[in-house]
Order: structure tokens, then C-alpha cells, then sequence
């Protein structure tokens, strides 16, 4: 079985998600999706959540494409998680290009080519400046 790990916030879930989920998805056979917890998005990255954690992971589990999801509490844990789950492959978005190639000695590294015109970003902006 190939296994394929891959990070994010997926607040505010959209069609890009869906995407990248399904892209990551057909590189292997089993997809593991680490998602950021609340503390996690506020304490480190400065991001405040529309939906809480809870309701993130809720709405990833009921998508065909992924098969586990997991919390992200820190930086660091990427190491570990890919040798804890056995992942094959690591995925993200090509936004990232370059910054995981550290992980090329555990597993392969793949960065997908993002939805251009949809973002979480925008769509925060545009519901009014939600950070």
C-alpha cells in the first residue's frame, strides 16, 4: 500500500481543497491529511479559525479522498509523522515548493500546483478581513 501524507489549515473548505485532496489522493492508495489544530493555527501562525478544529476534521473525514486525518501541533512533527504513519509520499501545495525538500531522504516529495483562482485567503478578505 502506498501511503500519502499531506498538511494544512482547511478552513473555509473549497473546491481548491478538494483539488489538492483528490490530486494526492491518486498518488497513492491511502491518504493522510494532518490538520492544524486551533491552538496550533493561533499560537504559531497567527490565524484565527472560522470553524474549530473539531469542524475541520469533521468535514475532511466525511471526503472520499482521504482516508485518516490527524492533528499538526507543531513545526517539527513533519519528521516524525512520516515515519510514524509510513508515508510514501509527502504532498503540498507548490506555494511551498522547495521548503520540504528536506524530507526527500524519508519519502518521496511532491508540490502540487494550487487552484489559482480560489483561497481561503480571499475568501476571508472578502467576508470582511477575517485574519
Amino acid at each position: 500500500m502506498k501511503r500519502v501524507i499531506t498538511y494544512g489549515t482547511y478552513d473555509l473548505l473549497h473546491y481548491g481543497h478538494i483539488n489538492l485532496l483528490r490530486r494526492a489522493r491518486e498518488l497513492g492508495d491511502y491518504l493522510i491529511v494532518v490538520l492544524s489544530t486551533d491552538e496550533f493555527n493561533w499560537n504559531m501562525k497567527g490565524k484565527k479559525c472560522y470553524f474549530s478544529y473539531e469542524k475541520r476534521k469533521q468535514m475532511l473525514e466525511a471526503i472520499r479522498y482521504v482516508d485518516l486525518v490527524v492533528p499538526e501541533e507543531n513545526w517539527e512533527q513533519k519528521n516524525t509523522d512520516v515515519v510514524k504513519y509510513q508515508a510514501d509520499v509527502f504532498v503540498m501545495g507548490d506555494d511551498w515548493k522547495g521548503k520540504f525538500d528536506f524530507l526527500k531522504d524519508k519519502c518521496e516529495v511532491v508540490y502540487l500546483p494550487r487552484t489559482p483562482e480560489i483561497s481561503t485567503t480571499e475568501i476571508k478578505a472578502s467576508l470582511g478581513g477575517l485574519k
